[in-house]
């Protein structure tokens, strides 16, 4: 449903002790530069908590409180991105805390979320130059309801860096104070380069009018679809992720026509958390964009699950030493492209949440009782979340309006996607 939020207040929230000088200057490390400018985001609900403008107050304060002492351990989220895009200025400015209303009951979004919609609930666009790295908007429903859009720059941090920051604070909102803080190590481990006259940007950006769909796979269906590729010769059972990103890949290629393209190349990209993958290997805590890609490109009649696991098994250590050494990663899609001619190029991405810590977001009110991914606003990209049960698994995929309406109306595809229910 379309919804109507109404800003009511925005404040500039400040770190609760200041930084100190030997760390005002933050620098980017290699893979930091290679990534483009956008956010990630995600929306977090909860059910009836502001049953009174006093409740909203408490709650407000609260969330602004915490934040303020959060940002004394993650202190470049509360700087500002230099012109260069090189370093943060950890000048201690602070990050904009916007307050909103929003026109309806919280049922009525988790009973139909929309993606797009779920947008207005972020403090700012997911897209652009941005020099503010961190925003948090705090939605107040007519319910009483309360949803907690957070963004963080995706220029400094990768997804696993998003989620360290947001159980960091929520324990800090619950009043712990032990907790494992973040690493910042990320430029020593892969010192930036020379990238003069090179600007990261997302080729499949905002060029056509674009649709991002949720599709939700219970437990059941995939396990059922894991079991249809364990059939077809795999040597080894593929995980939830390889499975349905073998069978979403397959839809889709049936879905939009272009199976039978011999002049088309096709390329499949997962990303890859490397933290597990360095030698030795990083803990979760380490902050930045320590991750790479896996790229397939899938034969006619071969083996997609077992061409997508050799592919993302081949970013190993030495692969991401090779990067440590200053290996663009960028560079293997160039490659294929390059030596595949003047074809069609037609690039999928997919990228998993899966067994991160989604629902971990309890900030002294019990834990979320959903997550909303909200429109990326990127072609040809599946995201993959954990249902809020944690057995199945929510596909939020994004394809232009004419191919998303032939996917999303593929017989195969619906026979296993869950009927909508309420969250």
């Amino acid at each position: 449903m379309e919804l109507n939020v109404e800003v009511v207040s925005e404040v500039i929230v400040q770190p609760s002790s200041p930084t100190a000088d030997g760390l005002r200057r933050y620098q980017l490390s290699f893979l930091d530069q290679l990534n483009p400018s956008l956010y990630n985001s995600l929306v977090y609900f909860y059910p009836k908590m502001c049953d009174t403008d006093a409740d909203k107050i408490t709650i407000s304060d609260r969330l602004k409180q915490s934040i303020s002492d959060a940002m004394t351990y993650f202190y470049p989220l509360a700087g500002r991105m230099t012109e260069d895009q090189l370093f943060v200025d950890c000048n201690d400015e602070g990050i904009p805390f916007v307050e909103a209303r929003v026109k309806c009951r919280l049922s009525d979004v988790l009973n139909d979320p929309v993606p797009k919609e779920l947008n207005k609930l972020l403090p700012f666009e997911i897209h652009g130059d941005h020099e503010v790295l961190l925003g948090i908007q705090f939605n107040v429903f007519d319910c009483g309801g309360i949803g907690i859009g957070v963004c963080v720059s995706h220029k400094i941090g990768d997804a696993l860096s998003f989620f360290l920051f947001v159980k960091t604070w929520a324990a800090i909102a619950r009043g712990e104070t032990k907790f494992i803080g973040p690493e910042f190590e990320s430029a020593s481990l892969f010192p930036p380069q020379d990238l003069s006259g090179f600007k990261p940007k997302i080729s499949q950006l905002k060029t056509e009018q674009l649709v991002t769909k949720r599709f939700v796979f219970g437990a059941t269906k995939v396990e059922e679809i894991r079991r249809t590729y364990s059939e077809n010769g795999n040597r080894t059972r593929p995980t939830r992720v390889e499975a349905l990103s073998a069978f979403i890949w397959d839809r889709l290629i049936t879905a939009i026509g272009i199976r039978s393209r011999n002049d088309t190349l096709f390329m499949i990209n997962h990303m890859v958390n490397i933290r597990p993958r360095t030698d030795p290997p990083l803990p979760e805590s380490s902050f930045g964009n320590i991750f790479s890609f896996s790229l397939t490109i899938p034969s006619p009649d071969g083996d997609i699950v077992s061409e997508m696991r050799d592919s993302i098994k081949a970013v190993n250590k030495e692969y991401v030493k090779k990067i440590r050494d200053g290996y663009n990663h960028l560079n293997c899609f160039r490659e294929k492209a390059a030596s595949y001619g003047k074809g069609e190029i037609v690039a999928f991405t997919f990228t998993s949440l899966c067994r991160f810590p989604l629902y971990e977001a309890d900030f002294g009110w019990g834990k979320p009782v959903w997550a909303g991914s909200g429109d990326r606003e990127i072609k040809n990209i599946a995201t993959f979340m954990d249902t809020v049960t944690g057995d199945g698994i929510e596909a939020w995929v994004t394809l232009n309006e004419e191919e998303m309406a032939n996917f999303d109306s593929d017989e195969e595809l619906l026979a296993y996607v869950d009927a909508p229910k309420s969250l």
